[in-house]
């Protein structure tokens, strides 16, 4: 899967000198929590999130009044605030490479640019519907979690029995086991029961881990 079927297209931008009480007020009418930064020709400069503007909003312990505090902020500019030359990307980033830019570099959302335009913005949101869909959250059935051990063969043998019980399987995903020797699956199915199920996998000698309805 590549970043152009999940990133929003058209994001929300602002220019540099937008006082940050107008970068909050946009974030939240479009509910979003960040901003890329756009110069007067429309190039990317930076990028600005909600925490960066929050951080730059006084404490309500503060001595300040009101209205000082309305006349600081007025005055204070996204500029100040932003990331400049952020990390990008391109529509036909993979997915999981987008994932791994923004956990290396601990970062919540990436640009998209194409031919030196930004054409979009990938976030953590993003990533993370893609996580449930994977895991068929949003679809009901029998969840498998197993414990298998990692040798070639392992997963035809799984969807093949699950196949020969009539059994359809909505989601799978795998992931790192205990140690390099084994993997955890896990395993939404339809139209098989769980008796029927957990008996496949107990023939495989495979360990049920944990098994329920969602």
């Amino acid at each position: 899967m590549l970043v152009r079927e999940r990133m929003s297209k058209q994001p929300v931008t602002i220019t540099a000198d937008v006082p940050i009480t107008e970068a909050l007020r946009i974030m939240r009418e479009n509910q979003v929590r960040r901003l890329p930064v756009l110069d007067s020709e429309g190039a990317l400069i930076g990028i600005v999130s909600e925490k960066d503007l929050l951080y730059a909003s006084p404490s309500p312990a503060t001595s300040l009044s009101i209205y000082e505090m309305h006349y600081m902020l007025s005055r204070l500019k996204v500029t100040e605030l932003m990331t400049p030359d952020p990390v990008t990307i391109t529509p036909d980033t993979l997915l999981e490479e987008a994932a791994l830019i923004m956990a290396d570099n601990k970062i919540g959302g990436l640009p998209v640019m194409e031919n030196g335009r930004l054409v979009g913005i990938i976030t953590e949101t993003d990533i993370f519907k893609v996580f449930l869909e994977l895991l068929g959250a949003r679809e009901k059935g029998l969840r498998l979690t197993l414990r298998i051990p990692e040798r070639m063969g392992e997963m035809a043998r799984i969807t093949t029995a699950i196949a020969e019980l009539g059994g359809n399987i909505m989601a799978l995903g795998t992931f790192l086991g205990d140690d390099p020797t084994t993997a955890i699956v896990t395993v939404k199915v339809v139209d098989a029961t769980e008796e029927e199920l957990e008996a496949a996998m107990e023939d495989l000698e495979l360990e049920v881990v944990d098994s329920r309805e969602t």
